[in-house]
């Protein structure tokens, strides 16, 4: 009889796929779940929810897989990021701010009922675990009780202020990380009634606007659960998710969007209902964000190689018609181009992030990691205050004022790059809390052959089990302010199993040895396949040379490792207003920053990375270049020119020394400069 089910169910979700327009995806019959560590099983029978869990047939197998939440710990300079965020904003935005306070919509009150709340805990709860802290688990722990405590009577969640489907997307990832956290017997049956709630209504009331831009998000979570029940129901939903969302492949196929957008030509709607038509989301820097993961998730579930691989093309037509040196692409809530005066929305920073480390487990392509640090290490604390008790909504590469201006921005308003508590707008408010944490999460994963994966260096702890045994392993490094790592291997007894490690293609020589023993290494992914002793030990040297990257108008940059390097300029911090417990700033400049840069080998100074790893003030690495004033490159309306392309030098001024600091650390800076000659 179970069978005859079982064998029901499959005809009826391959029935549904082929009316999704998806026939013949579901084919394979191949056996259970890889896994890192085998599940042991529960009294229900049910895997451990510590287990690391691979998806099982018919979803495609993925080399790499995120280690549970909580299985790594920050340590070094990294634990004291978080603890940073823990102390500002990130862990007391509650306390200042009303739209997550005790009257939010996702605790019940009258409060802001859509994304926000569930923002805010998608990272507050692993920074929470991460950093062990009583107090930021009992005020994330409220958010999902009275989540998990109120479900509509169909199966729907949330506040009943509104049923739209993309808020509760940002919630079930809430839901996954805390069952993999606590295990809570609640988390699966709650998803498995909503899902099945959801694939029965979506026909009638399909997916719209953020939703439909966004279904990936979703998929995420389908996957998550099938691969914990294997309910042939969450295929159906995943197929139906696709049918109606986004083609974000196909856009990019004949990627259209080659320039600035014309912010004139999207305020054609009738107010904010621009951001509602099909052009506004197609443009959208955060939309783009998490549309890049949507080939890579989907691509599990089709198999199609040519899923795989699309996240490629999508961020190589970004990087050329709108990409940033700081890794990212401009889009100050639209796409903007090339000039490095144009900003990046943060929400479009930690949700980039997030689609690549996604990415990177599906697909197993090392570059995806080479761009995840650069983000991370550059782009990421670069618009956050050293205390993060402020924000921007926006940051330029080439960032010489903060203050209320129009200029240079596509659709946004005057407090775009302002530091403060919700500039501009109060998504970011919510989300950026996410980015560190899930940085972290994502610093090792387990391999499909059994093994361990580092694929993002930071310092850090891994506690785990690998073909059933505990092991632990302990990163110690100052990356990527050094570029040295050593990893202790823990097993709890004598083990042999593999280790991969991810060589940044920027490192042509790298040295790699074990107990001292030199080993091959080759940009990509290095194997180790070994018997691991307790206290066995693999060291890292990469070679981060000091390289000149040339972009928009021929403008030249400078990085060095995983880290892009900015002139600061002097700043100084105007208190603007206050907001509860926190201010929001403008910032001025109170130094020269129009140089050009003369054709010279650069010097690299190494300083202690002190207790904010990314103070501009104490900076732990630093770049000396030459420069040359360039007069007529000014600013306008607070803004800096595009770089001109041939640039006059002030013929009464020789080249002077100028120091260079980690772009993240700049919070005024320049960091894509025109070129110059020496002076005759």
């Amino acid at each position: 009889m179970k069978q005859d089910t079982i064998s029901q169910d499959r005809r009826a979700l391959l029935q549904a796929a082929a009316a999704a327009g998806v026939g013949g995806l579901f084919a394979s019959t191949s056996a259970t779940a890889l896994q890192a560590s085998p599940p042991t099983p529960s009294g229900s029978g049910a895997p451990r929810h510590d287990a690391v869990l691979f998806p099982p047939a018919p979803l495609a197998q993925q080399p790499y897989q995120l280690l549970p939440v909580g299985a790594i710990k920050p340590t070094g300079w990294l634990r004291r990021q978080l603890e940073i965020q823990a102390a500002g904003l990130g862990g007391r935005l509650d306390e200042t701010w009303p739209d997550v306070g005790p009257d939010s919509g996702w605790l019940g009150g009258k409060g802001e009922s859509w994304e926000r709340g569930p923002y805010f805990i998608d990272g507050l709860l692993p920074l929470a675990w991460q950093l062990e802290d009583p107090g930021l688990k009992a005020k994330a722990q409220r958010f999902i009780d009275w989540t998990l405590e109120h479900p509509w009577d169909n199966g729907m969640f949330g506040p009943r202020q509104n049923d739209d489907w993309w808020p509760r997307m940002v919630m079930l990832k809430v839901l996954t990380q805390y069952h993999e956290l606590t295990g809570d017997a609640r988390v699966i049956p709650f998803m498995t009634r909503y899902f099945h709630h959801q694939l029965q209504a979506m026909p009638a009331r399909p997916l719209r606007d953020w939703g439909r831009m966004r279904w990936a998000d979703e998929i995420i979570s389908v996957v998550w659960l099938y691969t914990r029940t294997q309910d042939p129901k969450l295929l159906e939903l995943a197929a139906l998710l696709k049918q109606q969302g986004y083609d974000w492949q196909a856009r990019f196929a004949d990627f259209p969007f080659k320039e600035k957008v014309d912010a004139k030509g999207l305020q054609a709607g009738v107010g904010d209902a621009v951001f509602m038509q099909d052009r506004g989301q197609e443009v959208h820097g955060v939309n783009h964000a998490q549309g890049i993961k949507a080939s890579p998730m989907w691509y599990l579930v089709s198999k199609q190689e040519a899923d795989r691989k699309a996240i490629h093309h999508q961020l190589a037509m970004l990087d050329r018609y709108h990409g940033m040196p700081n890794g990212m692409y401009a889009a100050d809530e639209h796409l903007a181009g090339l000039s490095p005066s144009q900003g990046v929305e943060l929400c479009a920073v930690v949700e980039v992030m997030y689609s690549l480390e996604l990415a990177l487990a599906v697909t197993g392509d090392a570059p995806l990691g080479d761009r995840l640090e650069r983000i991370a290490f550059n782009a990421l604390p670069a618009t956050f205050t050293d205390d993060m008790w402020g924000h921007q909504y926006d940051q330029q590469p080439n960032q010489v004022e903060c203050s209320l201006h129009r200029k240079p921005w596509t659709t946004n308003g005057p407090e775009a790059n302002l530091y403060g508590l919700e500039p501009n707008f109060g998504c970011c408010t919510a989300n950026f809390h996410q980015g560190w944490p899930k940085l972290t999460a994502s610093l090792w994963m387990a391999s499909r052959d059994e093994g361990l994966a580092a694929m993002v260096y930071a310092p850090c702890r891994i506690a785990t089990q690998v073909r059933g045994t505990p092991v632990e392993i302990e990163q110690s490094t100052d990356y990527p302010f050094r570029q040295s790592v050593r990893i202790t291997v823990r097993p709890q007894q004598a083990l042999e199993f593999p280790i991969h490690l991810r060589i940044p293609a920027w490192s042509r020589a790298t040295v790699l040895r074990v107990n001292g023993q030199a080993q091959k290494a080759t940009a990509g992914f290095t194997q180790l396949m070994r018997r691991w002793s307790p206290g066995d030990v693999i060291e890292l040297e990469f070679d981060a040379q000091v390289r000149v990257e040339r972009g928009h108008h021929d403008a030249v940059t400078y990085t060095r490792g995983a880290l892009v390097y900015s002139l600061p300029v002097g700043e100084a911090w105007v208190p603007w207003r206050k907001r509860g417990l926190t201010t929001d700033w403008m910032v001025y400049p109170t130094t020269r920053w129009n140089y050009g840069i003369v054709d010279a080998p650069a010097s690299v100074q190494e300083h202690p990375v002190g207790p904010v790893p990314f103070a501009g003030k104490h900076p732990a690495v630093t770049l000396q270049v030459q420069g040359r004033p360039v007069p007529a490159w000014k600013a306008e309306e607070g803004a800096a020119d595009p770089v001109p392309q041939k640039p006059e030098p002030a013929k009464d001024e020789p080249a002077v020394a100028l120091t260079l600091i980690p772009y993240g650390a700049a919070k005024l800076r320049i960091t894509a400069f025109p070129r110059v000659p020496a002076a005759t």
